[in-house]
C-alpha cells in the first residue's frame, strides 16, 4: 500500500478529527447517496414509462402498416402479403381494416374504432388471446354456427354461414356477428359477454328520404384489457370479412396490411424494402413515425431529469470540498512534515484526492443500493399510479437498466473527484516553515 493511500484512509477514519469534519464528511456521503438513488429512480421511472407505452402500443398496432396512397381498399392483399413475408426481417404480415362507428348499449353510446382481424393469422390473434379477460374468441373466428347432420358421416359437423355482407340485411338473433370490445368501452356502454349492442357506421346509405345512417346489431363475444386506455376505451375487434362489409368494401377488402418484424428498431430499413417491393402506389407508416412526438417528449423529459438530478449530486459533492478544506486546516502540520521529508506536490495532492474519491465511492455504492431497493419496492407495491384517461396507462413500473445504474455511479464519482481539486491544491501550496511555526 502506498503511503498516499494509507494517509488518505487514516485521515478519513481518524477518531481525532474535529466533530465538524466528521459531520461534514457524513453529510457529503449521505448527499451523494441520496442524489445517486434519486437519479437511479428517476431514470428507472422514465424507462418504465417509455417501455410500458411502447409495449402497449405495439401490442395493439403493427410495427409497420402498409396502405395505398390513394386511400382505396386493397382487394389483392393475399398476393401482397405473400410478397411481404419473403422480405428479410419480416416475421409476419396480415390484412386488417380500421373504421369508425358508434357503439350503443343498454347504458350509453360511445365512439368505437372497428378493427378487422384476419382469423387465419396466428399473429393477429395472439395478442388478443393474451389480453382477453372474459368470453371467447371462437365465435369471432367462426361466426355463428348451426349443426347439420351429414348423410355420409355418422357425426355432427359445424356449418358456418357467410359473413354479413350488407347493412341492409336483418340477420336472425342466432346469426348476429360477434365482436370483442375493450373493458373501458364495455363499462361505458353497459355491454357484457352475450349481450347485443348496435353499431352505427360512419358511412350512410342514400334513400329517397335522404342520407340515412347504416347500423348493425352485434353480439359481444368477449372483453379484453390491453392496459392502454385508448385501446380499451374505443377498440372493437371483429372478423376481417365482417369489418370489410361494414365499411362497404365487400368481404375481400382491407384498408391496410400489418407487418410484424423481428427487430422493432430496424423499421426504417425494412420500410424502405417494403416500399421498393410493392411499388409507388403503396406507402408505409412505422411505429416510430406514428408515435414520434410522444417518444421525443419522453426522451426530452429523461434528459432534463438527468441534468437536474446531476445538479443535486453536484451540490452534494460540494460538501466534499468543505470536508477536505477542514482536513487541510487540521493537518497543516502533517502536510508541512511531509513536505520537509521530501514528499512531492503531486503526492500531497493525491492524499486528499484519494480521500475525496473514497467519500464519493462510498456515497455512490450506498446510493446504488438505495436506488435499486426503491425500484424493487416500487414495482412490488405499484407505488406510481396514474389516471389512465390522462396518461393512457394506470401504473408505471421501475425499469432500472444496468447502464443507467453505472451512469449514475460514474457521475457521482466524477463530480466527487472534481470537488477535491481545490482543497488538494491548497494542501500542496502549504509552506512547511510557516505551518510548523504556527503549529
Amino acid at each position: 500500500m502506498s503511503y498516499e493511500l494509507f494517509l488518505a484512509l487514516r485521515y478519513l477514519y481518524s477518531r481525532r478529527r474535529r466533530a465538524m469534519a466528521r459531520v461534514t464528511a457524513l453529510a457529503a456521503i449521505l448527499g451523494i447517496a441520496f442524489g445517486v438513488a434519486a437519479l437511479i429512480v428517476a431514470l428507472a421511472l422514465a424507462n418504465g414509462f417509455r417501455d410500458e407505452m411502447r409495449d402497449k402500443i405495439l401490442g395493439g398496432t403493427a410495427h409497420i402498416t402498409v396502405m395505398r396512397r390513394d386511400g382505396q381498399p386493397m382487394t389483392d392483399f393475399p398476393g401482397l402479403i405473400a410478397r411481404l413475408r419473403i422480405l428479410d426481417g419480416v416475421r409476419e404480415a396480415a390484412a386488417t381494416t380500421y373504421d369508425g362507428a358508434l357503439l350503443s348499449g343498454p347504458n350509453n353510446s360511445a365512439y368505437a374504432v372497428l378493427r378487422g382481424v384476419e382469423t387465419e393469422s396466428d399473429w393477429t390473434t395472439k395478442e388478443l388471446r393474451r389480453t382477453l379477460i372474459t368470453g371467447s374468441l371462437d365465435s369471432l373466428f367462426t361466426g355463428p354456427a348451426r349443426v347439420e347432420k351429414s348423410p355420409d358421416v355418422p357425426s355432427f359437423t359445424l356449418k358456418h354461414p357467410p359473413a354479413i355482407t350488407s347493412f341492409d340485411e336483418a340477420p336472425s338473433e342466432a346469426a348476429l356477428p360477434s365482436v370483442i370490445i375493450g373493458e373501458e368501452l364495455a363499462g361505458r356502454t353497459g355491454l357484457g359477454v352475450g349481450q347485443v349492442g348496435q353499431l352505427v357506421s360512419s358511412e350512410g346509405t342514400l334513400t329517397p328520404l335522404g342520407l340515412a345512417p347504416r347500423y348493425r346489431r352485434v353480439r359481444v363475444a368477449g372483453v379484453f384489457r390491453s392496459g392502454l386506455y385508448e385501446y380499451d376505451a374505443t377498440w372493437v375487434y371483429l372478423s376481417l370479412a365482417n369489418a370489410s362489409s361494414f365499411a362497404g368494401q365487400g368481404e375481400q377488402g382491407a384498408t391496410a396490411i400489418s407487418i410484424e418484424i423481428r427487430d422493432i428498431y430496424d423499421v426504417a430499413r425494412i420500410s424502405d424494402e417494403v416500399r421498393a417491393a410493392l411499388g409507388p402506389i403503396y406507402t408505409t407508416l412505422d411505429w416510430q413515425e406514428a408515435n414520434r412526438p410522444l417518444f421525443a417528449a419522453l426522451a426530452l423529459e429523461r434528459r432534463m431529469g438527468l441534468f437536474i438530478i446531476a445538479l443535486i449530486i453536484l451540490i452534494a459533492a460540494l460538501n466534499i470540498t468543505t470536508t477536505l478544506v477542514l482536513v487541510v486546516v487540521e493537518r497543516r502540520a502533517d502536510i508541512a512534515i511531509l513536505s520537509a521529508m521530501g514528499a512531492r506536490t503531486l503526492s500531497i495532492m493525491s492524499v486528499f484526492m484519494i480521500e475525496g474519491a473514497c467519500v464519493g465511492i462510498i456515497g455512490a455504492c450506498v446510493g446504488v443500493a438505495l436506488g435499486l431497493l426503491a425500484c424493487l419496492v416500487g414495482n412490488r407495491y405499484k407505488l406510481v399510479s396514474l389516471p389512465a384517461d390522462v396518461y393512457s396507462i394506470s401504473d408505471v413500473p421501475f425499469h432500472a437498466h444496468a447502464r443507467d445504474v453505472i451512469l449514475a455511479a460514474l457521475v457521482a464519482f466524477i463530480l466527487s473527484l472534481l470537488a477535491t481539486v481545490y482543497p488538494a491544491r491548497a494542501a500542496a501550496r502549504v509552506r512547511p516553515a510557516e505551518a510548523l511555526r504556527d503549529a
